[in-house]
């Protein structure tokens, strides 16, 4: 038979004794308020928790701070960015992946200088109207930037939920039991920094593997650790196999050294994003529809990609062109405008694989 929960009556100590703990051990990241400053009222720009928490979606701590630093020196403020092209915004963007995210970004804080004078909302309803931002990101922001005492749930907290209540329920059905788990501890008291705790908790003690129990601030009311089954919570239901699909993408690149490339549909996968022309990408090989009539020649590699859904094999053909060269579709961007780091990351996988073909005479 199981340990009982937590009671109710211990929840404030237990979320006082980890911000005691977030006091010791917060992490230090570019976006955040030390927990001293916090303590005495200082509190982080709405803008920088807004950028940050975007770029945090679906991708690491340690893949966002490069990004986050670049963009916040390049558009400090949300008028800078709502005031910035769309282009320079997807370039910088490149290689973090889930670009819709990028788009959101853009009409995000578009919405806030044109409807709220470059002020965000401060709270989660209000927040909530604006493009791009979900339930997540609307508590996080309110938690963190006003003080608002919302429940912010992100995996790390899911996880910490499930061990400390020995929740076996798998996910993604686990998701309503596990937010209430979490809201009856979130305290109306340093509401931002204690959700910080939390996600700080799971990102460096109460890990995925291997959670380190012993120094856990945790280890006493937690019942699976009790229990003895926290390295295998929570549990989630598992996956179906991914699908894979199939294209074509064409390196072309002019005498001069200029390179054939095209805009993608602001719609769809990477849209918006710089890349080379190519096919649709479907479940069989598409037919051949390369952007001009050319010797193109097949390389022997294919460029490999795994998006959220599906995996992407894309066969790749090159060839050097005339500088007379008139494509039916793409543009010619010269070589020192070209930036291979502005490409999404499967782009510059096919660049990678194209470009020593282009290093040698062809």
């Amino acid at each position: 038979m199981r340990d009982a929960q937590p009671s109710v009556d211990t929840v404030p100590d237990l979320s006082a004794g980890l911000l005691d703990w977030y006091d010791r051990h917060a992490r230090d990241l570019p976006w955040r308020v030390p927990p001293d400053q916090s303590k005495v009222g200082t509190r982080p720009d709405p803008y920088r928790i807004w950028l940050s928490e975007v770029m945090l979606q679906q991708t690491t701590v340690a893949a966002v701070k490069a990004y986050f630093e670049r963009f916040t020196i390049r558009w400090p403020r949300v008028s800078d960015l709502a005031a910035a092209e769309d282009a320079d915004v997807m370039g910088e963007w490149a290689g973090l992946g889930y670009y819709a995210r990028a788009r959101n970004l853009l009409k995000c804080a578009r919405a806030v200088v044109a409807d709220h004078g470059g002020v965000f909302p401060d709270t989660r309803e209000e927040l909530l109207r604006l493009p791009g931002i979900g339930p997540y990101t609307a508590s996080a922001i309110a938690a963190i930037a006003f003080g608002r005492a919302e429940t912010v749930v992100d995996g790390n907290v899911e996880r910490v939920m499930a061990r400390l209540h020995d929740i076996h329920r798998p996910l993604p059905a686990a998701k309503p039991e596990l937010t209430e788990a979490a809201a009856a501890m979130t305290p109306e008291t340093r509401p931002g920094d204690y959700a910080q705790a939390v996600m700080d908790l799971g990102a460096t003690i109460c890990t995925p593997r291997k959670p380190a129990c012993g120094i856990c601030p945790w280890r006493t009311p937690c019942q699976a650790r009790a229990n003895g089954t926290a390295a295998e919570l929570p549990r989630k239901t598992p996956k179906k196999p991914q699908p894979v699909r199939f294209g074509m993408a064409y390196v072309a690149r002019r005498k001069d050294g200029a390179y054939l490339l095209e805009r993608r549909p602001d719609r769809g996968l990477l849209g918006g994003m710089l890349g080379w022309p190519g096919s649709d990408w479907a479940e069989a090989m598409p037919q051949e529809t390369p952007p001009i009539r050319a010797d193109w020649q097949p390389l022997e590699a294919e460029a490999r990609h795994t998006f959220t859904h599906f995996h992407l094999r894309l066969r790749i053909y090159v060839v050097e062109l005339p500088l007379d060269a008139d494509p039916e579709t793409g543009h010619f961007l010269a070589r020192e405008a070209f930036t291979p780091s502005d490409l999404p990351t499967v782009m510059r996988k096919i660049f990678d694989l194209a470009r020593p073909v282009f290093d040698t005479d062809m």
